[in-house]
């Protein structure tokens, strides 16, 4: 292991910023040795699968949100698909979601937030955003529900916490199913309390943009047991069965019930109570995310320091930007920084983002701006309340800068005394 530890020292030492040629990205892999020792270490019981360091993960993790369950999966994307399905489930008698029930959500955002629903033969109905927060227009929402309506799906955007006292008041009116896409905002609160845990389900990423990271890997959080045993079947193929891998005869039923049109006695770990996937992830990534999560009150102090830094910095701009705001008793753990164009600003987003990218400085749209124009998106069938006016703003308008922990104070400040270069040529 000391090797190992060298191996890194000696990769780091090459690893020097230059003004102007290195890039500044957006986000990225912040590691040590420590997580390389880890991948190591598991790599050499060579299980590969799901195993102990899964396990300590999913505890971990668990307990530091305070759910009750937390299923690793092998990318946020696949945790939203195992949310969405898991409501499909004939186990949740009249309350399954049915095709053609329809989910409130937005067209703002990242395409696999909107996909597991149309995968599921359900109706997204897309409610435009707030500037600023650049999440749903929760004042909407009670407006919008029809008969049909069975669930919300929302997404906390760029880690900015959504009004969630709005949304749970809507969710207990009319008994709807609450799923929160909290992949970018891993640590944000809402009055005092872990964004992701206020839904029926959580659904978290740990891609290496996000707050921590396993290279791929996500999470769905739970504290309903009956839900939490539905997404670990779509989870592992669908089975019925819940014992771990490489265990057998959990229940000590194996060989004695009967399942559907199966005969008596059928091998437990062959039965299948829902068309599932295999979305788990190995234990090499696990062991990662496991030395990451002691790394996370760092990388969140980080984030929070550089949104500080470019807030303040912006501040002086505002003539150019709208700046991001964030609800009343939220803690955001910001994901980036948005930055909407004006529109009687002297320049335009593309001229801005030009600019940056050729001093080597990453920048990102809001994801799939409006998914509606999207050409994966053009045949498909879904229900807009009202209009998207803001969502095409942001489509047109809006780009993000970095704040993640490997952006140093050195970094930041060649940021925006790039922005303030760019800006002379304007006054």
């Amino acid at each position: 292991m000391r090797g190992l530890k060298k191996i890194y020292r000696l990769k780091k030492e090459k690893e020097k910023f230059i003004l102007g040629k290195t890039r500044i990205n957006y986000a990225g892999r912040v590691y040590d040795e420590k997580e390389m020792i880890n991948l190591v270490d598991a790599s050499l019981d060579f299980w590969l699968t799901a195993g102990r360091y899964t396990k300590e993960f999913e505890k971990k993790f668990a307990e530091l949100l305070g759910t009750k369950y937390c299923l690793l999966a092998n990318s946020g994307s696949s945790a939203n698909l195992l949310a969405i399905s898991a409501l499909t489930s004939s186990k949740l008698g009249k309350r399954r979601l049915k095709p053609g029930d329809e989910v409130i959500t937005t067209a703002c955002g990242f395409p696999t937030t909107l996909n597991p629903i149309l995968q599921n033969n359900l109706i997204p109905v897309f409610i435009d955003i707030d500037l600023g927060t650049y999440n749903i227009q929760v004042d909407k929402i009670e407006k919008a529900i029809s008969k049909k309506t069975k669930a919300i799906f929302i997404t906390h955007t760029l880690g900015n916490p959504v009004n969630l006292d709005k949304i749970l008041k809507i969710v207990k009116k009319y008994n709807l199913w609450f799923i929160e896409d909290s992949c970018d905002a891993l640590s944000s609160k809402y009055k005092g309390k872990y964004t992701g845990t206020f839904g029926h389900i959580g659904t978290f990423s740990f891609y290496p943009a996000h707050q921590i990271t396993m290279g791929e890997g996500g999470a769905a959080v739970t504290n309903n047991l009956l839900l939490k045993k539905i997404i670990a079947s779509f989870r592992d193929w669908g089975r019925d069965c819940w014992c771990e891998p490489g265990h057998d005869n959990t229940c000590g039923k194996r060989f004695s019930q009967q399942f559907g049109k199966l005969p008596f006695s059928y091998d437990h770990k062959y039965v299948y109570s829902h068309i599932g996937y295999n979305l788990k992830i190995t234990d090499l990534q696990a062991a990662v995310g496991v030395a990451q999560l002691k790394k996370l009150p760092s990388f969140i102090e980080t984030r929070r320091k550089n949104f500080d830094y470019l807030y303040k910095f912006f501040k002086q701009c505002e003539k150019y930007f709208f700046l991001p705001q964030s609800e009343k008793y939220s803690q955001p753990c910001w994901f980036g920084f948005p930055l909407l164009v004006k529109k009687e600003t002297p320049f335009t987003r593309t001229e801005i983002v030009n600019y940056l990218e050729a001093n080597e400085i990453a920048t990102r749209m809001l994801f799939g701006g409006n998914l509606t124009k999207q050409p994966a998106y053009q045949n498909t069938k879904y229900r807009i309340f009202g209009t998207l006016e803001n969502t095409d703003l942001v489509m047109n308008n809006l780009f993000w800068i970095g704040v993640g922990p490997l952006i140093s104070k050195e970094m930041i400040e060649y940021v925006s005394d790039t922005f303030l270069k760019f800006f002379k040529k304007y006054e």
